[in-house]
């Protein structure tokens, strides 16, 4: 193998993903008794679908780890409208949504459901809270924790053209047929870790790091169209997949990519391979999900380990 990610990774409090490993994982029936804590509903943490709440059900379900951090998907009665804390939430012509909830979302969400008849249902959501670990990076060039003068405007233009590239809400869905992962390979970053680069704390990290060797080969984790394929600064040659319903995965640090901006992509298509381009001290793939401009953690839309057997 390659250089490998130099990464000391210090524990605040508890490992993050035990935590988030105990996440509920489940497919919730939403009965019609309003205010209904999931957590007191006798909700399934086996990955099975949970028992109805009262013998009439609303055709609802919502799956997902529930926990900060995560993308669930959801679906609704056809011409239902759906509600997240009161904001609404966009529905495709067969009901189908999804939501997100941030790196430090509140703990506890309200969704409501609005059916056609003027009926309203609503549930609350408890999170699980997540801790979430502090990442040392060393031996990075000092041009890429501190920029110079020079490269500001480059920096930004990079921003505003990642941002157009994950402005679009299409109507494919097939993020609802299931996430396999990119590339072969051991994970070195998790999501949401406080780094600090070089010794100087920066953002958390909001991506899942697999590192393995220069040219391995990178696949589309689900279908998708391609917004963007270009060389940035920060995160070299970098590339965008919309999945559909505003739901987004980027790629950074690749070595190559083999896929154009408008190309369509099947699940399992190769796309690329892992590099060290931009910020990176070793050959990695930087997998990152967005909901629009929401970050959220890939390892919550897919199970297993990338390592091979």
């Amino acid at each position: 193998m390659g250089k490998e990610l130099a990464m000391e990774i210090t524990r605040t409090r508890n490992a993050s993903f035990r935590l988030l490993t105990r996440a509920l994982l489940c497919s919730i029936a939403l009965g019609v008794a309003p205010q209904v804590s999931f957590a007191s509903a006798g909700i399934s943490t086996s990955g099975t679908t949970a028992k109805p709440l009262q013998q009439q059900n609303i055709d609802v379900t919502l799956n997902g780890k529930f926990t900060q951090g995560a993308l669930l998907r959801g679906q609704a009665p056809i011409g239902a409208r759906v509600f997240l804390n009161g904001q609404s939430v966009p529905t495709n012509k067969d009901g189908k949504f999804v939501v997100g909830f941030e790196r430090e979302a509140p703990l506890k969400q309200r969704l409501t459901v609005e059916l056609t008849s003027g009926e309203k249902w609503e549930r609350h959501i408890t999170l699980e809270k997540r801790e979430y670990n502090i990442q040392r990076i060393d031996g990075l060039e000092q041009k890429m924790v501190t920029p110079p003068a020079e490269v500001t405007a480059r920096i930004k233009q990079d921003n505003i053209n990642v941002a157009n590239a994950r402005s679009g809400n299409s109507d494919l869905d097939a993020l609802f047929t299931g996430f396999k992962w990119p590339a072969n390979g051991r994970i070195s970053g998790v999501y949401g870790s406080q780094r600090i680069l070089n010794g100087v704390p920066k953002w958390p990290h909001y991506g899942l790091d697999i590192a393995n060797e220069t040219g391995t080969p990178v696949y589309a984790p689900v279908d998708g169209v391609v917004t963007m394929a270009d060389d940035l600064y920060y995160s070299g040659n970098t590339l965008i997949i919309d999945h559909g319903m505003r739901v987004f995965s980027t790629f950074l640090h690749m070595d190559t990519i083999t896929v154009e901006v408008g190309d369509t992509v099947k699940q399992g298509e190769q796309i690329g391979t892992i590099g060290t381009t931009g910020r990176s001290t070793g050959p990695h793939l930087d997998w990152r999900i967005n909901l629009g401009k929401m970050r959220l953690d890939p390892q919550t839309v897919i199970s297993g380990s990338p390592e091979k057997d």
